[in-house]
């Protein structure tokens, strides 16, 4: 049997725009020796160290953490959120997953919602007006409460964290045909209605934060469930229930 291939070529087809109101365009680049323990963004920083040296300028891409915790490494990998393997962002993503001569194709996320800033980039702040709309809780300043005062049963928890799993990638956005921010909603009004700290808020915050998600310009829902199946952290769909009910109680007490 032979043995597997310990550096790869590639053939990248990287997705360049200037600017949010400029035409873009594939570019097309080769890579030779790229290591297989590499993660993909370490193969996009090789990438970026060959234009430079060719005098040429790098192309753009958001990353923080590199851990899977931020979100930030929002790409489109050969027509795939977050590219091949299922449940991780693309900064986990390995280059062992693919293959010696392999072609990918890299772009930004594709919604009016999330505008390209430049080559990879895509700004999400719409996703932050969403959050400021009601995805807080009100408190008093001061010492911590008492862990026990307020009792939740195992069961409501374990709901609650599947829910505060969402790290706001937008990764649903893209993968949804309607370009929809329905589940990063869902999650974040699903988080708040299941816990007790989110009750004084309760009867406006979904009513709030739907209306703001419309006048962003996402689409609607249409349980196409791309958005569950491209989710880095498996947040369900089963939010978005709760969040419709969620939405038509405020529909009600929250006009009241």
């Amino acid at each position: 049997m032979a043995a597997s291939p310990t550096t790869l070529r590639l053939t990248l087809h990287v997705w360049r725009q200037a600017g949010p109101e400029r035409p873009g365009g594939f570019e097309v680049h080769h890579l030779a020796e790229v290591s297989v323990d590499m993660s993909f963004l370490e193969m996009l920083d090789i990438l970026n160290e060959q234009l430079l040296s060719q005098g040429r300028d790098p192309f753009c891409f958001d990353h923080d953490c590199r851990e899977g915790i931020c979100g930030m490494c929002s790409l489109v990998i050969n027509g795939q959120v977050h590219g091949p393997e299922a449940e991780i962002t693309t900064c986990q993503l390995h280059m062992r997953h693919f293959a010696d001569g392999d072609t990918i194709v890299i772009e930004p996320f594709r919604a009016r919602a999330l505008p390209v800033v430049r080559d990879l980039v895509v700004d999400r702040s719409a996703l932050d007006r969403i959050i400021a709309a009601g995805g807080y809780i009100s408190t008093d300043a001061g010492s911590a409460p008492e862990a026990n005062a307020l009792p939740v049963s195992t069961a409501v928890a374990d709901e609650a964290m599947d829910a505060a799993a969402c790290i706001g990638c937008a990764g649903c956005v893209a993968a949804c045909p309607n370009a929809s921010a329905m589940l990063f909603t869902a999650a974040k009004v699903s988080h708040l209605a299941l816990l007790p700290q989110g009750a004084p808020e309760r009867d406006r915050r979904a009513l709030a934060m739907v209306e703001r998600m419309d006048d962003e310009g996402f689409g609607g829902c249409t349980n196409e469930r791309e958005c569950q199946a491209a989710c880095p952290k498996a947040v369900s769909v089963a939010h978005i229930a709760r969040l419709n009910r969620e939405f038509l109680r405020s529909s009600v007490l929250g006009r009241s």
